[in-house]
C-alpha cells in the first residue's frame, strides 16, 4: 500500500474535485445537527459550542387534518430541548423538522395537494414554532414522487414563506427561518420516475437547503462501498456529483449546506479475503446494519480491525473477519469541508447529533467547528504541495 500523511490525503481529495479555494458568501454560516429524543444524549449535554443552528426532529401533521398536533409527552420535550439549548447558549438557533425518514410520504403530498390543506398545514406550523420559541421551521419531505407532486411543493414553499412573512410583519418579530432536508441530487436519475426540485422556488422562499449527501451506498446492495463517498470514477452516485447538480440547476451555493453522515453502514463479507472497496457481501453486517460512528470506533478497538482511507472515494472503512464497515471519520470530514468550502457552500450538517460523543468525545463535530471558514482551510488550499499517488488505497500516517 503507499503511505500518505494527513496533508497529502486531504490534497488529493481536492485535486480530484478539480476545484479551488474560496470563501463562502456571507450569509450566516451553518454548522448544524439533528437531534431526536434518546436516553443517551439528553439536550443538556450536547455541546453547543460546536453548532450554529440545531434541530429538533421530527414531528409529523395529522393525516386527516393536517395540522401539527404536539402531544404532551412531544411538548415536554420540545420545551426540555430548547430550555437547556438556551440555558448554555442562548445564541444558538433552534428548528423544528417536520417529516423524516420513516414518515409517511402520503401525507405531505395529499397536504401539499390543495390550496386550503397548504394553508391549514402552514398555519400550524407557524403557531407551534412560535409557541415553542424555535427561530425557524424544516421540510423534512422524503420524497416528492412525481413532477406534479414537485410543483405541488413549489406551491407549498411559496406560500409558506408568504406566510412566514406576513407573521412577522403582524408580530414585530424576526421572520421564521424555512429550509429543507433533500436528496443528495437534483434529479432523482436513479428512478424510474424522473423528476427535479424547484430550484427556483428554493432559491427564493428558502433560506437553505440541507442536502442529504449520503446513504448512497449500503447492505441494500451486495457490494460494499461508501455511504457518503466524495467521489467514484465509475459512479454518479456520490456527494461531488449531488452537490454540483444542484448548483449546476442554479442552487445558489450560499444556500446549499453539505450533510455529513455520524453513522456507518456495515456489510458482512462473502469472502474474507476479499476486503476492498466494492467487494461482495451477503448481507447486513454489525448493527443490522447501521453503527453509529462511536460504536464504529469501539468496533475497531474491540475486533483489532483493520482501518483503511479509499483514496477514490475520499472514504474510511475497517474490516475485521467478515464483517465491514464504511463511514466518515476526522480525516475523511476534513476533506469535506475543504470541498464544501471550496465551492463556496454555507456550511454543513450532521445526521445525527451525537452519534460522535459516547466516548468519542464530539470527535467528529469538533473537527466541522474548527476547520469550517479557518484560515488553515484556504492557506492549505492554496500552497500545500505534495507528491501524488495512483494508488486507491492508503494506510494513514498522522503527523
Amino acid at each position: 500500500m503507499a503511505r500518505l500523511n494527513f496533508v497529502q490525503f486531504i490534497f488529493l481529495a481536492i485535486v480530484y474535485a478539480g476545484i479551488t479555494g474560496k470563501s463562502p458568501a456571507t450569509a450566516e454560516v451553518m454548522k448544524g445537527a439533528y437531534w431526536f429524543e434518546q436516553p443517551l444524549l439528553p439536550p443538556s449535554a450536547i455541546e453547543t459550542s460546536l453548532f450554529s443552528h440545531l434541530y429538533y426532529a421530527f414531528v409529523m401533521p395529522n393525516n386527516v387534518t393536517f395540522k401539527l398536533e404536539i402531544s404532551n409527552s412531544t411538548a415536554t420535550s420540545i420545551s426540555n430541548f430548547i430550555d437547556s439549548l438556551h440555558s448554555k447558549d442562548p445564541t444558538i438557533k433552534t428548528l423544528l423538522s417536520i417529516g423524516g425518514g420513516d414518515s409517511d410520504s402520503l401525507v405531505f403530498s395529499t397536504m401539499a395537494s390543495n390550496s386550503s390543506t397548504r394553508k391549514i398545514f402552514i398555519d400550524s406550523t407557524i403557531e407551534v414554532a412560535r409557541n415553542f420559541g424555535f427561530d425557524g421551521l424544516d421540510l423534512d419531505w422524503e420524497y416528492p414522487q412525481n413532477p406534479k407532486e414537485m410543483n405541488d411543493l413549489d406551491l407549498l414553499l411559496k406560500e409558506w414563506r408568504l406566510a412566514i412573512n406576513l407573521d412577522a410583519t403582524t408580530s414585530g418579530r424576526p421572520p421564521l427561518l424555512l429550509s429543507a432536508a433533500v436528496y443528495f441530487a437534483v434529479e432523482f436519475f436513479l428512478s424510474n420516475t424522473s423528476r427535479s426540485y424547484p430550484v427556483a422556488s428554493m432559491n427564493q422562499n428558502m433560506d437553505w437547503i440541507n442536502v442529504m449527501s449520503y446513504d448512497l451506498h449500503g447492505a441494500w446492495s451486495n457490494n460494499t462501498g461508501a455511504p457518503a463517498g466524495l467521489f467514484d470514477p465509475k459512479s454518479n452516485v456520490t456527494v461531488i456529483y449531488g452537490i454540483q447538480s444542484w448548483i449546476g440547476a442554479g442552487a445558489l451555493p450560499e444556500k446549499v449546506i453539505m450533510g455529513i453522515p455520524l453513522y456507518g453502514r456495515t456489510w458482512t463479507l462473502k469472502d474474507t479475503s476479499v476486503h476492498g472497496m466494492g467487494a461482495q457481501a451477503v448481507g447486513a453486517g454489525p448493527g443490522n446494519g447501521t453503527l453509529q460512528f462511536f460504536q464504529v470506533e469501539q468496533f475497531n478497538n474491540d475486533t483489532g480491525a483493520t482501518v483503511a482511507y479509499d483514496v477514490n472515494t475520499v472514504s474510511a472503512y475497517s474490516y475485521s473477519g467478515t464483517s465491514w464497515i464504511g463511514y466518515d471519520d476526522p480525516l475523511t470530514v476534513t476533506a469535506k469541508i475543504g470541498f464544501a468550502q471550496a465551492l463556496g457552500l454555507r456550511g454543513y450538517f450532521f445526521w445525527a447529533c451525537g452519534f460522535d460523543a459516547f466516548n468519542s468525545n464530539w470527535k467528529v463535530a469538533r473537527q466541522g467547528k474548527i476547520l469550517f471558514l479557518s484560515p488553515c482551510i484556504n492557506n492549505f488550499l492554496s500552497s500545500v504541495h505534495c507528491e501524488l499517488t495512483h494508488k486507491s488505497e492508503v494506510t494513514l500516517v498522522k503527523k
